[in-house]
């Protein structure tokens, strides 16, 4: 095998594994929303904000900078404390003290 063959290869490989890494994530998506400010403390999916990695970061309950995964047109029903909802963007409200 020549290199430029070789070199094609790899990429191909590499291509095909960043498919089936995405294929799951994507999967467990369809038919939900991403619903910013509902999770409590350490329950989010992601985007907890500046400073965190992602998964189970956030550290006030229901951050208004982090989402979970909820049924598709759920989201801004969710009932929580105080007469707040879920929103289908991020909002600034519950955020941690810096």
């Amino acid at each position: 095998m020549n290199k430029s063959a070789l070199t094609a290869a790899v990429i191909a490989s590499a291509f095909t594994a960043a498919l089936v890494v995405a294929a799951p994530a994507n999967a467990a998506k369809k038919g939900m929303d991403k619903c910013y400010g509902v999770s409590l403390a350490g329950q989010n999916d992601c985007a907890a904000g500046p400073g965190t990695s992602c998964e189970g970061t956030s550290t006030v309950d229901y951050q208004g900078n982090a989402w979970t995964l909820v049924p598709a047109g759920t989201c801004e029903s969710v009932d929580l404390p105080d007469g707040r909802t879920g929103s289908l963007e991020a909002i600034d409200r519950d955020l941690p003290q810096t």
